[in-house]
């Protein structure tokens, strides 16, 4: 069996953010609720201050490969002119164990991933009249969140707030060109949260930045910054005051996410696996609140690796070596 060596340039072309890209992660979700998917804890490596490494992956039964991602976050690396974060993908035969494809993704398709994680929040969780956005945090998954949600509530309005205000400024900028949509700049989270429907949290915050009183009756939050233990972007008594808590899976979140503060039963958490598949139609009524905590999981990782490598052997992309 050949390898086929994808590139970042050939990722992009065969997986752009499209509604095919959202129903794989969807399909993630799904998977995860059958009970089809063998999915370690992650393997976290603190190489040295500021510079971590984790390695996620899962085996999905009935899939013809899988995928292990390792991923990087060398956070003094923009000194450096270069990303903070970057990844690759190894993507193995399910029968044999050999590698089909190894994709140099450089965070490409990690980051596409987690945008559409948030997109599924948000297309199962949010109001339907759901349009205006808000943001907290100004790096790569600022952008990646609002390009992905855009997907599934187009969206007329981005409210986003960053400490560095030339970092928010830039971000402001560069996403009202993008999108097409005003961006304004806030002054802090509350503001974010009293002038939008919907907020993104999408920092590595280890001190809360939103509380509940923070929360106007009918918002929706998708919290994605929190992925390791002791990180924490929500302030407890807001899940106290959440109407509806869910999540991507529910281990790694008692663990990982947000919900390492939940104070009340696992039991009220709904997976978002049960909405991707229908197998819990949720009654949203509009002044509830809703949060979701997403700390980000292996199947998500295979989801968009099986996407990209049915694509590319269609295309006849990347190169192939023995």
């Amino acid at each position: 069996m050949k390898t086929r060596i994808l590139s970042e340039e050939d990722l992009r072309a065969c997986v752009p953010n499209d509604p095919d890209a959202l129903s794989a992660i969807e399909n993630g979700f799904t998977w995860l609720l059958e009970g089809r998917v063998e999915m370690p804890p992650i393997m976290h490596f603190d190489v040295a201050a500021r510079k971590e490494v984790d390695v996620k992956g899962a085996v999905v039964r009935g899939e013809p490969a899988f995928a292990i991602k390792i991923a990087s976050g060398f956070y003094d690396n923009p000194a450096r002119g270069l990303a903070s974060c970057s990844s690759s993908f190894v993507i193995l035969d399910s029968e044999t164990g050999m590698t089909r494809a190894i994709c140099v993704d450089n965070g490409y398709l990690m980051d596409l991933r987690t945008g559409l994680a948030g997109a599924v929040s948000v297309k199962h969780m949010a109001r339907k009249s759901a349009s205006r956005l808000g943001v907290i945090g100004t790096g790569t998954q600022a952008r990646w969140q609002a390009r992905c949600i855009n997907l599934v509530r187009p969206l007329t309005k981005i409210v986003a707030f960053g400490r560095n205000t030339d970092a928010l400024a830039t971000y402001c900028a560069e996403m009202t060109q993008e999108l097409g949509v005003p961006v304004e700049a806030a002054s802090s989270p509350a503001k974010v949260l009293s002038s939008t429907d919907m907020t993104v949290t999408t920092t590595p915050s280890k001190q809360p930045l939103v509380t509940a009183n923070m929360i106007p009756p009918g918002h929706h939050i998708t919290a994605m910054g929190s992925d390791m233990p002791g990180k924490r972007e929500l302030a407890p008594n807001c899940l106290e005051r959440a109407d509806i808590i869910g999540c991507d899976d529910i281990d790694q979140c008692l663990n990982n996410g947000e919900l390492q503060q939940l104070s009340g039963q696992r039991d009220t958490v709904v997976p978002l696996g049960a909405l991707t598949s229908g197998a819990v139609h949720l009654d949203r009524p509009d002044h509830a609140i809703s949060i979701c905590d997403l700390a980000g999981t292996g199947v998500q990782d295979t989801a968009i690796a099986l996407l990209a490598l049915d694509r590319a052997e269609e295309a006849g992309l990347g190169t192939l070596v023995n």
